[in-house]
Protein backbone atom coordinates (compact mmCIF):
# COMPACT_ATOMS: atom_id res chain seq x y z
CA UNK A 1 0.00 0.00 0.00
CA UNK A 2 2.82 2.40 0.94
CA UNK A 3 4.66 1.72 -2.34
CA UNK A 4 1.48 2.24 -4.29
CA UNK A 5 0.88 5.63 -2.62
CA UNK A 6 4.49 6.73 -3.17
CA UNK A 7 4.32 5.62 -6.82
CA UNK A 8 1.08 7.55 -7.38
CA UNK A 9 2.56 10.66 -5.76
CA UNK A 10 5.71 10.36 -7.86
CA UNK A 11 3.73 9.92 -11.09
CA UNK A 12 1.50 12.82 -10.13
CA UNK A 13 4.52 15.03 -9.44
CA UNK A 14 6.04 14.15 -12.84
CA UNK A 15 2.75 14.96 -14.60
CA UNK A 16 2.42 18.30 -12.79
CA UNK A 17 6.07 19.23 -13.43
CA UNK A 18 5.89 18.36 -17.13
CA UNK A 19 2.56 20.18 -17.45
CA UNK A 20 4.08 23.28 -15.85
CA UNK A 21 7.10 23.08 -18.15
CA UNK A 22 5.01 22.82 -21.33
CA UNK A 23 2.37 25.33 -20.16
CA UNK A 24 5.07 27.85 -19.28
CA UNK A 25 6.58 27.55 -22.76
CA UNK A 26 3.18 28.08 -24.33
CA UNK A 27 2.33 30.99 -22.01
CA UNK A 28 5.58 32.86 -22.61
CA UNK A 29 5.66 32.37 -26.37
CA UNK A 30 2.02 32.52 -27.48
CA UNK A 31 2.43 36.10 -28.75
CA UNK A 32 5.78 35.57 -30.48
CA UNK A 33 4.35 35.97 -34.00
CA UNK A 34 2.62 39.23 -33.08
CA UNK A 35 5.74 40.51 -31.33
CA UNK A 36 7.96 39.63 -34.29
CA UNK A 37 5.60 41.24 -36.80
CA UNK A 38 5.24 44.52 -34.90
CA UNK A 39 8.90 44.68 -33.88
CA UNK A 40 9.90 44.44 -37.53
CA UNK A 41 7.50 47.23 -38.51
CA UNK A 42 9.12 49.54 -35.96
CA UNK A 43 12.70 48.28 -36.47
CA UNK A 44 12.96 46.88 -32.95
CA UNK A 45 14.57 43.68 -31.80
CA UNK A 46 11.71 41.28 -31.05
CA UNK A 47 13.68 39.91 -28.08
CA UNK A 48 13.64 43.39 -26.54
CA UNK A 49 9.87 43.73 -27.01
CA UNK A 50 9.38 40.20 -25.63
CA UNK A 51 11.57 41.00 -22.60
CA UNK A 52 9.65 44.22 -21.95
CA UNK A 53 6.29 42.38 -22.08
CA UNK A 54 7.68 39.70 -19.77
CA UNK A 55 8.57 42.38 -17.24
CA UNK A 56 5.46 44.52 -17.65
CA UNK A 57 2.72 41.89 -17.47
CA UNK A 58 4.14 38.38 -17.86
CA UNK A 59 1.95 38.06 -20.98
CA UNK A 60 -1.35 38.93 -19.26
CA UNK A 61 -3.23 40.80 -22.01
CA UNK A 62 -6.04 41.82 -19.66
CA UNK A 63 -3.83 43.54 -17.09
CA UNK A 64 -4.62 47.14 -16.09
CA UNK A 65 -1.87 49.05 -14.27
CA UNK A 66 -2.15 51.37 -11.28
CA UNK A 67 -1.91 54.42 -13.57
CA UNK A 68 -4.49 52.99 -16.03
CA UNK A 69 -1.89 51.44 -18.35
CA UNK A 70 -3.50 48.70 -20.41
CA UNK A 71 -2.53 45.32 -21.77
CA UNK A 72 0.64 43.44 -22.54
CA UNK A 73 2.93 46.46 -22.92
CA UNK A 74 1.05 48.57 -20.35
CA UNK A 75 0.24 51.33 -22.83
CA UNK A 76 -1.32 54.49 -21.44
CA UNK A 77 -4.56 55.86 -22.93
CA UNK A 78 -2.70 59.08 -23.83
CA UNK A 79 -0.11 57.17 -25.88
CA UNK A 80 -2.87 55.18 -27.64
CA UNK A 81 -4.68 58.37 -28.60
CA UNK A 82 -1.43 59.95 -29.81
CA UNK A 83 -0.72 56.85 -31.92
CA UNK A 84 -4.27 56.86 -33.34
CA UNK A 85 -3.99 60.53 -34.27
CA UNK A 86 -0.62 59.99 -35.93
CA UNK A 87 -1.94 57.09 -38.03
CA UNK A 88 -4.50 59.41 -39.58
CA UNK A 89 -7.20 56.72 -39.42
CA UNK A 90 -10.40 58.28 -38.07
CA UNK A 91 -11.67 54.87 -36.99
CA UNK A 92 -8.69 54.38 -34.64
CA UNK A 93 -9.19 57.88 -33.25
CA UNK A 94 -12.87 57.08 -32.67
CA UNK A 95 -12.10 53.73 -30.99
CA UNK A 96 -9.47 55.20 -28.68
CA UNK A 97 -11.82 58.05 -27.75
CA UNK A 98 -14.80 55.78 -27.06
CA UNK A 99 -13.21 52.80 -25.29
CA UNK A 100 -9.44 52.88 -25.08
CA UNK A 101 -9.30 49.95 -22.65
CA UNK A 102 -11.11 47.66 -25.09
CA UNK A 103 -8.93 48.95 -27.93
CA UNK A 104 -5.69 48.25 -26.03
CA UNK A 105 -6.89 44.91 -24.67
CA UNK A 106 -6.47 43.42 -28.14
CA UNK A 107 -2.96 41.88 -27.99
CA UNK A 108 -2.01 42.77 -31.55
CA UNK A 109 -3.15 46.38 -31.23
CA UNK A 110 -1.43 46.70 -27.85
CA UNK A 111 1.88 45.39 -29.19
CA UNK A 112 1.53 47.63 -32.24
CA UNK A 113 0.98 50.78 -30.18
CA UNK A 114 3.56 49.79 -27.55
CA UNK A 115 6.20 49.07 -30.19
CA UNK A 116 5.43 52.37 -31.93
CA UNK A 117 5.93 54.20 -28.64
CA UNK A 118 9.10 52.28 -27.78
CA UNK A 119 10.60 53.20 -31.16
CA UNK A 120 9.48 56.81 -30.79
CA UNK A 121 11.31 57.03 -27.47
CA UNK A 122 14.35 55.20 -28.85
CA UNK A 123 14.78 57.86 -31.55
CA UNK A 124 15.97 60.26 -28.82
CA UNK A 125 18.80 57.96 -27.74
CA UNK A 126 19.78 56.24 -30.99
CA UNK A 127 23.50 55.65 -31.35
CA UNK A 128 24.28 56.22 -27.67
CA UNK A 129 26.18 53.49 -25.79
CA UNK A 130 23.30 53.39 -23.26
CA UNK A 131 20.58 53.54 -25.95
CA UNK A 132 18.65 50.48 -24.79
CA UNK A 133 18.84 51.31 -21.07
CA UNK A 134 17.84 54.92 -21.71
CA UNK A 135 14.93 53.82 -23.89
CA UNK A 136 13.65 51.40 -21.25
CA UNK A 137 14.03 53.99 -18.48
CA UNK A 138 12.09 56.52 -20.56
CA UNK A 139 9.39 53.93 -21.32
CA UNK A 140 8.99 53.30 -17.59
CA UNK A 141 9.58 56.69 -15.96
CA UNK A 142 9.31 59.13 -18.85
CA UNK A 143 11.86 60.90 -21.05
CA UNK A 144 12.02 63.88 -18.67
CA UNK A 145 13.43 61.62 -15.96
CA UNK A 146 16.12 60.34 -18.32
CA UNK A 147 17.02 63.95 -19.09
CA UNK A 148 17.21 64.62 -15.35
CA UNK A 149 19.51 61.63 -14.78
CA UNK A 150 21.83 62.62 -17.63
CA UNK A 151 21.89 66.36 -17.01
CA UNK A 152 25.37 67.85 -17.43
CA UNK A 153 26.63 64.58 -18.92
CA UNK A 154 27.76 63.74 -22.42
CA UNK A 155 25.34 60.92 -23.26
CA UNK A 156 27.41 60.10 -26.35
CA UNK A 157 30.03 58.54 -24.08
CA UNK A 158 27.86 57.41 -21.14
CA UNK A 159 27.96 53.61 -20.84
CA UNK A 160 24.94 51.47 -20.10
CA UNK A 161 26.27 50.61 -16.62
CA UNK A 162 27.02 54.27 -15.86
CA UNK A 163 23.54 55.32 -16.96
CA UNK A 164 21.84 52.55 -15.00
CA UNK A 165 23.71 53.59 -11.86
CA UNK A 166 22.25 57.10 -12.26
CA UNK A 167 18.62 55.95 -12.26
CA UNK A 168 17.36 57.52 -9.05
CA UNK A 169 14.04 55.65 -8.81
CA UNK A 170 14.68 52.17 -7.35
CA UNK A 171 11.72 50.56 -9.13
CA UNK A 172 12.84 51.97 -12.50
CA UNK A 173 16.41 50.87 -11.84
CA UNK A 174 15.18 47.34 -11.08
CA UNK A 175 12.88 47.44 -14.14
CA UNK A 176 15.67 48.45 -16.53
CA UNK A 177 18.19 46.02 -15.02
CA UNK A 178 15.75 43.11 -15.14
CA UNK A 179 14.75 43.70 -18.76
CA UNK A 180 18.36 44.17 -19.85
CA UNK A 181 19.38 40.93 -18.13
CA UNK A 182 16.53 38.97 -19.72
CA UNK A 183 17.11 40.62 -23.11
CA UNK A 184 20.82 39.77 -23.09
CA UNK A 185 20.00 36.16 -22.13
CA UNK A 186 17.50 35.94 -25.00
CA UNK A 187 20.05 37.33 -27.45
CA UNK A 188 22.46 34.56 -26.49
CA UNK A 189 19.79 31.91 -27.26
CA UNK A 190 19.66 32.95 -30.91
Amino acid sequence: MYRYLVSCLLIGAVIVASGFFFFRGYWEHRYDDLITRQARVYRLDEKLVWSLIYEETYFQAWKIGADEEVGLMQVTPLVAREWAKETGFKEFEKQTAENVVEFLSDPERNIQVGSWYLEKIRERYRGRPAETAMTLAAYNAGPSRVEEWTKETDTKTLSEAEFTSRIAIPSTNAYVSSILERYRAEQVKR
